[in-house]
């Protein structure tokens, strides 16, 4: 292990000797070279911080307009750094110098770390200015920004690894037992914390799908509510009724989910029986007469027509529709298009029959027996022929 210690330790030092040694007869021989290749430079770092500049212009021209793709690009650009903007010169002149072979190397791998790094720094901006993007206009809660902020975290985390790992490998480093460690690692922390993971991603799933917001009207299985929260784990919907209702954002995945916000129509549906001893003629002109009551309320007959003859009337569905969502305008409405039934049926004379039934009872001999006996006509006597 010393002898192994001692022949680096010496290699090293030829190392630096030859450089040392080298750059001297190097400079003399190519200085008209370094000294074109050294403006260039210059004249690259000046256009790639015009650039950087130009990225951060247009971001504060964005301020105020919300994150759009010119956003993103300026945020993206103004993020490129000065190590990444200096090796990026050097390296595009360092050919045309001349340089020693230590020195080549030297630059080459300073050049692949600034770069995989400032591959994952502008990665990373236009993820978040994704994420930014989807989620505008939205007011995410508190526990719903704490999840953003994580999987930013994580995204952070990644790239950066990946830049290590990219780094590791130019420089000649196995990396690939370090790619499975990693790679069981993630997988053992994905089982711990298959949980939270999953909560983790409803929530994210919730916030870029939306399928409801904040103060949405949402029906979800036997809830209907409006939601006043959405967090990292669950949502919380206030019923009609008052009451709070914490709900699993897996939960409200994997089921059907009404949006009640969104609607854009309401349909008012109305049973309606008829007498059957409504004459023919008056039973002909129940659609124009119903169509007329629901038009005259501001409403649509989308449904308008007999279905069928019921045990003690004849049957009618009438289904009105109007072009709102809200049940302030909706219920009125069914309110007066039903009393303007009644009131109509009443001047017509057709009745809304009670559900009734009648039983009667056969002799033996097939002649039918009223359900009660026959009533003896009432005989009015005189009180003189009643004493005689």
């Amino acid at each position: 292990m010393l002898i192994s210690t001692n022949a680096n330790s010496t290699h090293f030092q030829r190392q630096v000797a030859s450089f040392v040694g080298d750059t001297p007869e190097w400079i003399s021989e190519h200085w008209l070279s370094i000294l074109i290749a050294t403006g260039i430079a210059i004249g690259i770092v000046l256009l790639l911080h015009t650039l950087r500049s130009w990225g951060m212009r247009l971001c504060r021209n964005s301020e105020g307009g919300g994150t759009n793709w010119y956003t993103i690009l300026g945020r993206t650009v103004a993020r490129t750094g000065n190590f990444f903007i200096l090796m990026t010169a050097i390296r595009l002149v360092v050919n045309y110098a001349q340089t020693p072979v230590l020195l080549d190397k030297t630059i080459t791998f300073l050049f692949t770390v600034a770069a995989a790094f400032q591959a994952a720094i502008w990665v990373r901006e236009v993820i978040f200015g994704l994420i930014e993007h989807r989620t505008r206009g939205d007011s995410p809660s508190e526990s719903l920004a704490s999840a953003v902020g994580i999987i930013r975290l994580l995204i952070s985390i990644a790239l950066f690894a990946i830049a290590l790992v990219m780094v590791l490998s130019n420089v000649g480093v196995n990396v690939t037992g370090l790619i499975a460690g990693l790679g069981v690692g993630g997988i053992a922390i994905g089982l711990a914390a298959q949980g939270i993971f999953g909560d983790l991603i409803a929530a994210l799933s919730i916030l870029f799908d939306r399928p409801f917001r904040v103060g949405d009207n949402i029906k979800f299985d036997q809830t209907s509510g409006t939601v006043e929260g959405i967090g990292l784990k669950s949502t919380r919907v206030r019923s009609f009724d008052g009451e709070m209702h914490i709900i699993s954002n897996r939960q409200l995945l994997d089921k059907e989910l009404q949006n009640l916000t969104d609607r854009t129509r309401i349909r008012l549906p109305f049973k309606i029986g008829v007498a059957y001893e409504t004459p023919p003629e008056k039973l002909e002109r129940l659609p124009e007469i119903f169509r007329a009551i629901v038009e005259a309320n501001g409403a649509t007959a989308v449904r308008n027509g007999f279905t069928g003859f019921g045990a003690s009337s004849i049957d009618y569905e009438l289904i009105a529709e109007i072009h709102t969502g809200s049940w302030d305008v909706g219920h009125p409405t069914r309110d007066r298009i039903l009393v303007g039934i009644v009131r109509k049926l009443a001047e017509e004379g057709i009745s809304i029959p009670y559900p009734t039934q009648t039983s009667y009872t056969a002799a033996p001999d097939g002649r039918i027996i009223m359900p009660y006996p026959d009533v003896q006509p009432v005989v009015r006597m005189d009180k003189e022929e009643g004493e005689r």
